[in-house]
């Protein structure tokens, strides 16, 4: 069980992973930002529809735990672009391989575009 001393459940990779990105929030944004979106309004335009709230919280969250960083493109208001970290952008081949398992055993769902496949962590990162 998670506390505030202990921030994992259990030493396992696994667990260790899904208490930080296994809600069903964090990769759909991560997922957008490998396919280019940047902006809080684009996250919020998803097919999923995220709640702003949540939005924010999971924005926050990626951040303290290096997965995207934040940077400033408008000051009144401040308003940020997101950028994968390096450690955000090698999350890329697990969702590649998520949807490839997907569709697998889902035929009903949408095909992403080719360049999801094509693209690789170092391209995320210029």
């Amino acid at each position: 069980m998670k506390t505030a001393t202990q921030p994992y459940r259990s030493p396992c990779p696994l667990s260790k992973a899904l208490d930080l990105i296994g809600d069903k929030w964090s990769l759909v944004i991560v997922r957008d930002m490998c396919l280019g979106k940047k902006r809080y309004c684009d996250f919020q335009n998803s097919p999923e529809g995220i709640p702003t709230n949540i939005l924010a919280n999971r924005l926050r969250q990626l951040e303290e735990h290096g997965i995207i960083k934040k940077q400033p493109y408008q000051e009144k208001p401040l308003r940020y672009d997101y950028f994968l970290t390096a450690k955000g952008a090698d999350l890329l081949p697990v969702l590649q391989q998520l949807v490839c398992w997907t569709q697998k055993y889902d035929p009903d769902c949408w095909m992403p575009p080719a360049a999801f496949f094509t693209t690789t962590a170092e391209d995320l990162l210029g």
